[in-house]
């Protein structure tokens, strides 16, 4: 983990992505039976160089999971991961986006509509409607394959000229292929498991937000000279202390 980090700072400015973050940052002291609580000694060293990183080091930290319950709390702390972004399913105009992509180097036939692939499929993850546009490609090509070997017997038995050449029997994914692809197509995303999410991001933001806290008076006019400076730079100012001599930019670094 120490080293993944070094490289971070050694390629700045530069993201640190943690795909299935909960695989490594699970919540502390529930780790009897591994080797010693090795993977306590894990958050505890990612925690230690999330601090470490300084103004100074342009990396950005970036973790994905579909488990926030189980990740240590001390990581979502501020100043480490911070910033919670709910992604939610995709919309109609993102699923017509996904099967875009998905087959974008694949013929599809004319009459096939992914407007009403996209339609049918409200609920379904990214994942799941990849899987459907792959198993529609490999039913053409499972097709093509089987259409060329009756092609050759054919050959074979003489109903055909040796020197004919074979016809391309597939040119595109047809509406067969989407319909046969469709019938095995399944959520891998529940609404029970929606609604999970859904309520984890509430809960979290509730707790951190202060959604009624407004200033006394219009335009949240400065307290008055002559108050009570809590960091002892005289009256008027209120500058929080930086470390050491310099300004804000010039705070230590950890790891300069």
């Amino acid at each position: 983990m120490r080293e993944v980090f070094d490289k971070a700072r050694g390629a700045a400015p530069c993201v640190l992505f943690f795909d299935e973050l909960d695989s490594i940052a699970k919540a502390r002291g529930g780790s009897h039976g591994d080797a010693g609580g090795a993977s306590d000694r894990v958050i505890n060293q990612i925690l230690t160089e999330m601090d470490g990183m300084g103004k100074k080091k342009d990396v950005f930290i970036i973790g994905a999971t579909n488990r926030p319950d189980i990740i240590d709390p001390a990581v979502m702390r501020p100043g480490r991961l911070d910033q919670l972004l709910y992604i939610p399913l995709p919309d109609m105009k993102s699923r017509m986006s996904i099967l875009k992509a998905n087959l974008r180097k694949s013929p599809v036939a004319p009459d096939v509509s992914l407007e009403k692939i996209a339609q049918a499929t409200h609920g379904f993850s990214g994942a799941d409607l990849t899987a459907i546009c792959q198993r529609a490609v490999k039913l053409a090509i499972k097709e093509s394959i089987t259409k060329e070997i009756q092609w050759e017997k054919m050959k074979e038995e003489g109903r055909v000229g040796a020197d004919a050449e074979a016809p391309d029997f597939v040119p595109a994914i047809t509406r067969a292929h989407i319909e046969e692809s469709m019938a095995g197509a399944r959520r891998s995303v529940s609404d029970h498991d929606i609604r999970k999410y859904e309520m984890f991001a509430t809960s979290l933001q509730q707790a951190r937000g202060f959604a009624d806290f407004k200033f006394d008076g219009a335009g949240g006019q400065a307290p008055a000279s002559g108050g009570e400076d809590l960091y002892g730079g005289g009256s008027g100012g209120g500058a929080a202390p930086t470390s050491g001599g310099g300004g804000a930019g010039e705070e230590d670094d950890l790891y300069s």
